[in-house]
This record gives C-alpha cells, structure tokens and sequence, in this order.
C-alpha cells in the first residue's frame, strides 16, 4: 500500500513510521504544536532554489496556491549550470547562465531569503542561519550537493594562479577559458574525482573541447591532452563509452583510468595524482593547463539530519522520491541517493513524477507514475558534435529519437547550446516541461 492522507497527531506520525518495517508508507496532515511556536508556517515548504526547488514550487503553487508555498533560499542569482561547459570553453558566456532569483521565483510564492541551517523532521520544522523557525506541512528538499575543492592538497587558494580551472564553479569557470586560451605548449590534464558528482559527463566534455581548440588555433601539436580519471571505465554506460573511446583514438587522447588527484602545486603547475589501484602509488604531472573536477559529496546539512541515508545523502524511495521513513518529506536532484546520474535532465524528468506522487497523495490515492531512473547527458565531443547519452536505473539506453545517439551529431549540439537553455529558464522552471523522458516531451511538442 502506498501513501495514505490521515489526520493525525505527532504521535499517530511516529506510529505511522514504525509502518515501515510492515511496507505500509502512510502522511499525516501534521497540524501539530510545532505551527503555533514556529515563525512562519506552510502548507508546502521547499528547501533549495535550484533547478529542482524552483520547478517544484511552480508545480506546487498549481497543487497548494502560491500563499501556501515557500521556497527557503539564500542566494540572489540562479544559475543555469549545464551551460557552464561551454563557458569553460568559451562558446557562451557566464553572464548568459545566470538570472536574477527573484525573476525565477514562481509570483506569489514566498522567498525566505535565508540558508537552512537545521531540518527537523520529528517536528516538522526546519530552522534558518537567521534564527527563524519555519513549520510545515509537506517537505520538498532541493538543495543540491557540496563541491569539496579543500579535499585536494592545494586548493581552493591554488586557482589564484593562472593555469588552472573548473566548470564546476561560477568562481573557476571563467579561468578554465582564461587558461585554454593562455596554452601554449605542454600537458592539458583533465581530472575526475574517486566520489560522486553532478554531470558525469562534464569533466571529460571540457576535454574534447579543449582539444578542438588547440585544434582550431594550431597548437594541437604543442599539446599533450591528458584525462585522468578514478573511475575504471571512460563513461558508465557502453554504447556510448565505446564511441567515446573511438574518438578519444581519433584525436590521440590520453586516457589514464583509476588516477585520483589529491594534490596540485600551482606555483609549480603540478598535479599528484594516486593510483587507486595501488594506493601510495603516486605519480606527478607537469601541466600548462588543469581542469579540476573537485571531489563532491551529501549537502551537509541533509547530512546532519535523520533524513539522510548511512553516506548523507536524502534516503528516498526510488520510485515516488518519498522519504523512506518521514512520509510528508520527499526529495529531488542531486541532494538524493537515487541511483542515477545527477543531471538536469534527471530534475526534469524527476519533477514530473515527484509533482504527480504529490498530488495523488493529496487526494488520498496511491501514486501511478513511477520515476524510471531517466537520466540523460549531452555529451558535448567538439564545438559543432553531441552525443546523447540517456539511460535508466539499469545502465540500459533509453533513448528519444529515431537515430543511433551514440554517434556525434551537430543537430543535438544545437539542441545542447541553444534550446536547452531556453527549456530551462521558460519552461522547467516555470513547472511545464519535463517528464519520464524529457527529451521526448520535446520531441511531441515539436510535432505539434
């Protein structure tokens, strides 16, 4: 039996999660002691205002009224990440991912313009960096990963050298494109951390391009490009990795796997990389330019909350992205241990269900839309070349349009640089586009 809508009070909700054990998943209305002593009390309250939080609360305002939502978000600009690529690269600007918050923030729905700093589930309330205690009623949590530069020797102060950068970041991704531009003649190395990340495809993305460049300015034959990776395959899935290892052939790419940087000697230009397959074994690469993808892991506040799994990271239910032990608490993107690539497309993918598992929920109906663990990662192969990884729970290609995606095409290029950045600001985060499959949304809107 899947969510139940019951009046309860808090100690009918511990009751409920003891069903747990029994299969039964059940949600309280939750009108508790908490509301009266808090600040501020919502019917639906969203932590996060990224990608996920702000096409949930566009969703949520249809489901609850914009006066019962909020949205709990500290910074003043949103930024459209995936496009941070290119930046690296110098195909878009970083002027061209951002937008002011307030401009994105769904009309009506409250902004708390604070960062959360304490989530407790038992009462139904999460406290903010301001002293605020805010109550609720349902829980979306968005609120992403942590970017961990500090775990590797040597940064984040070693990006106040020249040399070096990272698409990971608005503060490195303009040095990535400073550095490319600045090559003249030695190593490009390209890193992947030994944790997961947002984008898995991205860090080797930059490498392609980087070698198009170096290409397009006549220096390809001062350069030797270099890809370091912890991982012991080039890309996750094989359909596409064997296209990718075929061009990594192609253009005389070097491709060290089970490689971890733990240390970079900016004032030297070196980067100590461990052999994961020999801990200790360590070796040193000289570079004239390094892109760093920084180890990454669990939002620490999600982390330091009941509602986190045994490694941090929100413990969810793959199918309905519903808490597994708190009912009325469900989650979203890459702050979740859904089984999955972190990506946008997975938001977008994940924002249709999630909104669907909700308003069934509300109803007191059992959910009929499962989340199929659809990811999918453009990945970029040269300035004018994608390919289009998508893929489920099971590694298995999932795939939208009627030709072979693990080949490079320019058309999906386009679709990477120039539709998919208008989708997101018009219409994921306005709640109207996404879906199982949101490329394949794309398409049935195009034949209209």
């Amino acid at each position: 039996m899947f969510p139940l809508l019951l009046g309860t009070s808090m100690a009918a909700l511990r009751r409920l999660q003891q069903c747990q054990s029994t299969g039964i998943t059940a949600v309280s209305h939750l009108h508790t002691s908490s509301r009266a002593s808090a600040d501020m009390h919502y019917k639906m309250l969203v932590l996060g205002g990224g990608s996920g939080g702000i096409s949930m609360s566009a969703r949520m305002k249809r489901l609850f009224g914009a006066e019962n939502v909020a949205v709990v978000e500290p910074s003043e600009t949103h930024y459209y990440q995936p496009i941070w690529t290119l930046v690296g690269a110098g195909a878009k600007t970083s002027a061209s991912s951002a937008r002011h918050t307030a401009s994105v923030m769904p009309a009506g729905v409250k902004w708390v313009k604070s960062k959360v700093q304490e989530i407790n589930p038992e009462n139904n309330t999460i406290r903010t960096d301001d002293g605020k205690e805010i109550s609720y009623e349902y829980l979306i949590i968005a609120l992403g990963l942590q970017l961990h530069f500090e775990k590797i020797k040597g940064l984040p102060e070693g990006f106040e050298h020249p040399k070096i950068g990272s698409n990971y970041s608005i503060q490195t991704v303009e040095k990535t494109w400073k550095a490319l531009k600045d090559f003249k003649a030695g190593n490009a190395v390209f890193t992947f951390p030994n944790t997961p990340v947002k984008c898995a495809g991205a860090p080797q993305k930059i490498m392609y391009l980087s070698d198009a460049y170096l290409r397009k300015t006549g220096k390809r034959n001062e350069a030797r490009v270099i890809y370091n990776t912890s991982l012991p395959v080039l890309f996750g899935i094989k359909k596409y990795a064997d296209s990718l290892w075929d061009i990594v052939k192609q253009r005389d790419l070097q491709i060290n796997l089970r490689q971890n940087l733990i240390e970079v000697r900016a004032d030297k230009q070196e980067a100590v990389f461990e052999n994961l397959d020999k801990p200790g074994e360590t070796t040193v690469f000289e570079y004239e330019m390094l892109h760093v993808t920084p180890p990454m892991g669990p939002n620490l506040i999600v982390k330091s909350s009941p509602l986190g799994d045994e490694a941090g990271w929100l413990d969810l239910d793959k199918d309905y992205l519903q808490h597994k032990k708190y009912p009325n608490v469900f989650g979203i993107g890459d702050c979740t241990n859904l089984p999955t690539a972190k990506t946008g497309a997975a938001v977008a993918a994940q924002s249709a269900v999630l909104s669907r598992t909700i308003s069934m929920i509300l109803k007191n109906q059992k959910p009929d839309k499962i989340y199929d663990g659809y990811t999918s990662c453009p990945l970029v192969t040269s300035y004018k070349s994608v390919i289009l990884a998508e893929f489920d729970y099971n590694g298995q290609p999932l795939e939208t349009f009627p030709i072979n995606q693990a080949k490079e095409s320019r058309i999906m290029y386009h679709m990477k640089a120039d539709v998919m950045p208008h989708l997101y600001w018009h219409g994921l985060l306005r709640g109207l586009w996404g879906g199982p499959g949101p490329y394949r949304k794309l398409m049935h809107l195009g034949m209209k």
